[in-house]
This record gives structure tokens, C-alpha cells and sequence, in this order.
């Protein structure tokens, strides 16, 4: 299971700061931003491997099932 935050929306999040120096912004000016997105991946397939159930309420919640 992992909880994080959602890497494309960071990276994207990244390039807009970047931009907004390399336009001449003063990167001390510029306030820090942080992820507004999280992604919630569970992995089936581990945790049948290690005797866990995970109930059906926490799956329905979870933006990517592996199994």
C-alpha cells in the first residue's frame, strides 16, 4: 500500500516555478506550494502473499488497485 502525492501533479507543479523564475521571478519571493493531490495504491496480489485482508470500503477509496 502506498499514500503519496500524486507525481505527475508535482512534477507539473514544479515546471510552473521554474517558469516563473526563469521569467525573472525572484525565487525568494515566490511562496513554497505544496501537493493538493494524493494517490492511494493498494497492491492485492503482496497482500494475499502475506495473509491480509483488506476490507472492500478501503478499495472502493483507492485510485489504483494492483492485482
Amino acid at each position: 500500500m502506498s499514500y503519496g502525492a500524486d507525481e505527475p501533479a508535482v512534477f507539473r507543479q514544479s515546471a510552473l516555478y521554474v517558469t516563473k523564475i526563469l521569467q525573472g521571478g525572484n525565487p525568494s519571493n515566490t511562496p513554497v506550494e505544496q501537493p493538493t493531490r494524493f494517490e492511494l495504491t493498494i497492491n492485492l496480489r503482496t497482500a494475499k502473499a502475506l495473509g491480509i485482508t483488506v476490507p472492500e470500503s478501503f478499495l472502493l477509496r483507492a485510485d489504483q488497485v494492483i492485482e
